[in-house]
């Protein structure tokens, strides 16, 4: 409609246009089914690094990246630009400009290192964060990890009025009558590639969001995952609510579990509901009543589970389990396999004929096995009952929460809880817990980190901790991205898990390098534009998200002062703040290259670190000095680059020497040299550069714009 609306100021005519206005905004009003939303003008993205120059779009600095044009020529300065609706041309000095790339164009990315942080020297692992816009940092990760990532969680905007995102380069208001559609325009073409690097096998993606998208998120997300299974949990984050001015107060937000492939969680000892403290003293039954109530209770909701056990009084025991009987045959039909014995039947406290839980073959094992027994006896209903252990107990017993300390005369199991192994509960879909509190868990931790840096509304650490636990509980190598990572919590929430359970797990987390909206109109004023070094200095990836990943690992403040306290864990072991994670982590910058300099090997030093995060980001980022080399052979990063191939007798023998080695590029133009190549190195993951590489963005570049 956006679109329809631009063409229709075109119209010279003004009855014409009013006309033809009038009927579109009727259109819009008809009632529709189904989630329908616009696809809205091209989203395009300001490139700050990427020099304005003859034949590039652009846009002006700090205008709507949308509002685009194509440069002529630039002389003296200045720019002769056409716009995108190809009216007359203009010019505009060319400082004013900047180079504009709109979803959909092919771009060539690279990873510009700006900083690191090594707190574990002796480890392989290297968390990645990465400044960039989030959609073409996801093209870049579709080409490094398509189908290889365990878990994606993400935080997006949620929309909500206020200044917290923008759609090209402008943010996006209440009182924008397109914001919902914007928004959801916005999040299905980030989906789309998200989708594409989630391991179609055993995968999650997990979506927080509140109250005013929920509801379109829930069916953007049912749409685009026909065939997973989608649950919504509600988690209060704040106890005492935010005001809504003559509404209910607001406590909890949302967050959409999409369950890929075979994907499951891994239940914990907490139900997300219910205090801990809740079950202290609280008597747990392990033995289950076998007559079946509530619903479907009856005997002919269940035909074939109206039976007698067959009880020896005199001895209190079960002697034998008997056969079930037709709806039309009485029980009072029935005799017994031998005298003295009396039929326990299930029949309900009101009298009426019910059904046992499970079959009389089922019942037979149970009682060869000691899982099913005889319960109380009923002296004023003359009455005895059978008691059986249900699938659950099986399984604690199985894990070792419930201990078999022997068999009673009877040959029942005796059993009791384990004083070693905690118990495991299933979670529910409401959590209340007071460490997923936004202002303890989150802004006060946050505020620990970084003095005085503000940052609005981060997300409790332990709240992104239990939230992806459930996921990654049983990965302990499982790769995390988050492509909205704002102040940093995910990362943190990973170190802290791996710290626990001794895993391994590796992070990836996106964000641009916007600021606040108060200091870009204060920094406007000045004259200062984005990308220029103090407005690029006060962005939250290197004020915020890199100071926080550093500090955190290394376990102090922004300046330098140890911090204070223990972390909240699930063991019994104090985690002091202080001693920081065994972790390493690398900054990056998203850069862009040309295509013709990288087909003719002239930026291996741009790419090698794309080449070592698709290696799988093992020990630290390698970087060159001087001219390019004819081989790469980089043990601790178990990779090799061979860039002359008339060196690949050499180049194979070397590797021989390093069977640890796992991935190999190999530069050459010809497919047929990269096969045979490739044949001589049996047993390695090979790749074709630079063909790999161009080929990927060029062939993407349409798919990724829909």
């Amino acid at each position: 409609m956006a679109a329809l609306n631009e063409l229709i100021q075109k119209i010279e005519n003004p009855e014409l246009r009013a006309q033809i206005q009038a009927a579109a905004d009727k259109l819009v009003k008809q009632k529709k089914f189904g989630l329908v939303f616009e696809e809205h003008l091209p989203e395009c993205t300001p490139l700050h690094d990427i020099p304005v120059r003859k034949g590039l779009k652009v846009s002006l600095r700090g205008g709507k990246a949308n509002e685009t044009y194509t440069v002529l020529k630039i002389e003296d300065g200045k720019a002769l630009c056409l716009p995108r609706n190809g009216n007359e041309a203009v010019e505009f000095p060319v400082d004013d400009l900047v180079t504009t790339a709109e979803l959909g164009d092919p771009i060539y990315p690279c990873l510009q290192m700006l900083d690191d942080v090594c707190n574990a020297p002796d480890s392989d692992l290297w968390h990645t964060l990465i400044e960039a816009d989030n959609y073409h940092a996801l093209q870049l990760l579709e080409y490094l990890y398509a189908g290889k990532v365990d878990c994606i969680y993400i935080d997006p905007p949620y929309n909500t009025g206020a200044k917290d995102w923008k759609y090209n380069n402008d943010y996006v208001d209440g009182a924008d009558e397109y914001r919902h559609s914007k928004w959801l325009s916005f999040m299905q073409k980030r989906l789309e590639i998200a989708k594409r690097l989630l391991n179609p096998n055993d995968s999650v993606l997990i979506v927080t969001i509140d109250e005013k998208e929920y509801l379109h998120l829930g069916c953007l997300l049912e749409e685009m995952f026909p065939t997973a299974g989608i649950q919504m949990v509600t988690s209060v984050i704040n106890q005492s609510g935010v005001a809504r001015a003559g509404q209910f107060y607001r406590a909890e937000e949302y967050l959409f579990y999409v369950f890929i492939g075979d994907a499951s969680i891994t239940p914990t000892g907490n139900d997300m509901l219910n205090a801990p403290e809740n079950d202290e003293g609280k008597k747990i039954d392990i033995w289950r009543r076998l007559l079946r109530s509530g619903t479907n209770a009856r005997r002919q909701d269940g035909v074939k589970q109206f039976y007698p056990f067959w009880i020896d009084p005199e001895k209190k025991c079960i002697h034998s389990v008997g056969d079930y009987i037709p709806l039309d045959c009485s029980r009072d039909t029935i005799m017994p396999p031998e005298p003295g014995l009396v039929a326990c039947w299930p029949i309900h406290s009101d009298d009426t004929e019910g059904c046992w839980q499970i079959s009389a073959d089922t019942a037979r094992n149970g009682l060869s096995k000691g899982t099913v027994r005889i319960g109380a006896y009923n002296r004023r209903k003359d009455r005895w009952s059978v008691s059986y252990l249900r699938k659950a107990e099986k399984e604690r017993i199985a894990r070792g929460e419930i201990e078999i300390t022997g068999k009673d005369e009877n040959g029942a199991l005796i059993l009791q809880f384990s004083k070693t192994v905690g118990r495991i509960k299933n979670p529910v879909t409401v959590w209340n817990q007071r460490s997923h509190n936004a202002g303890a868990g989150g802004s006060n931790v946050l505020r620990a980190l970084i003095p005085g840096h503000a940052f609005a509304f981060p997300k409790s650490v332990y709240a992104v901790l239990d939230t992806i636990r459930f996921v990654v509980a049983n990965k302990p190598n499982a790769l995390v991205v988050d492509f909205f990572a704002g102040s940093g919590t995910t990362l943190h929430a990973v170190n802290l898990l791996n710290a626990e359970d001794g895993g391994n797990r590796r992070c990836i987390m996106v964000t641009n390098n916007e600021i606040s909206a108060e200091e870009r109109r204060g920094f406007e004023v000045r004259g200062i534009k984005q990308g220029d070094p103090e407005w690029e200095a006060r962005g939250i990836a290197r004020y915020v998200t890199w100071p926080r990943t550093v500090c955190s690992i290394e376990g102090h403040d922004v300046n330098g002062n140890p911090l204070k306290g223990n972390y909240i864990t699930t063991g019994e072991q104090e985690m002091p703040m202080a001693d920081g994670f065994k972790a390493n982590a690398v900054f990056f910058k998203l850069g862009f290259l040309d295509k013709t300099k990288v087909s003719l090997g002239m930026q291996f030093k741009e790419l090698l670190s794309i080449l070592w995060m698709k290696a799988g980001a093992i020990g630290k980022c390698p970087t060159i000095d001087g001219g390019i080399p004819d081989m790469l052979i980089l043990p601790e990063n178990k990779m090799a680059i061979l860039n002359d191939e008339n060196r690949f007798g050499a180049f194979a023998e070397k590797l021989v020497q390093h069977p640890e080695i796992e991935v190999v590029y190999l530069v050459t133009d010809y497919e047929s040299s990269f096969v045979s190549m490739t044949q001589t190195l049996e047993g390695k993951i090979t790749y074709q550069l630079y063909r790999d590489y161009l080929d990927n963005f060029r062939i993407n570049a349409g798919r990724n714009s829909r």
